[in-house]
């Protein structure tokens, strides 16, 4: 059974990131961040277990992956439930996106909604181990956390696994993202996402 919402307390908080690219002409697109930013982003947070979510594009560093959807959830029971299996998918708009995933990590106690609630004028940076090997990926992350600990760094959980683990941490306005050292960076794509919404958060 489904826990009611804010009871687990003491059980770590689960990040989704949804990377995806996709190729629309600029009238499509326009409508594809219309339904995505207002209709399907105001539905997700009435899903049971879901905290928050907010969407990025990407604006510095490595910008190979240009969207960025972050969801904070309350247990991986999230997307198991009647209501996030109804509703999931692209719609309409399947065949426009062409690359995507969802992976989940496993984040701090805490509800970590407000490390990840960037301004307008703020951003993200996204350290994603998309090219480090499962077997190096605990042994980086270690190390990592060690040599950075400003970026909250996360192992992969659940659902696609397709990124051992991931870093993220909020800019404030001006900041720029201090990039990995050269002997940690290897596999790792640096991207700085700038919000395209503000964070929405469950009633």
């Amino acid at each position: 059974s489904i826990p009611p919402r804010g009871t687990a307390e003491k059980l770590p908080r689960l990040v989704c990131c949804f990377p995806n690219e996709l190729r629309l002409c600029p009238d499509l697109e326009q409508a594809w961040h219309a339904w995505y930013s207002g209709p399907k982003l105001a539905e997700m947070m009435t899903h049971p277990l879901f905290l928050s979510g907010q969407r990025y594009r990407a604006s510095g560093l490595d910008q190979r992956v240009i969207y960025l959807a972050a969801w904070v959830v309350e247990s991986p029971a999230a997307f198991e439930t009647p209501q996030y299996r109804a509703s999931w998918g692209f719609a309409d708009w399947a065949p426009h996106i062409t690359d995507w995933s969802r992976n989940l990590f496993r984040g701090p106690e805490s509800d970590v909604s407000d490390l990840l609630d960037v301004p307008s004028d703020g951003a993200l940076y996204v350290a994603a181990f998309d090219g480090v090997p499962d077997t190096e990926a605990p042994q980086r992350l270690e190390d990592l956390r060690a040599k950075r600990p400003d970026v909250l760094w996360m192992p992969v959980v659940g659902l696609d696994r397709s990124c051992p683990a991931i870093g993220l941490r909020r800019l404030a306005a001006g900041a720029e993202a201090a990039p990995l050292p050269d002997t940690l960076a290897a596999g790792i794509r640096q991207t700085v996402y700038t919000p395209i919404t503000p964070r929405r958060r469950a009633a």
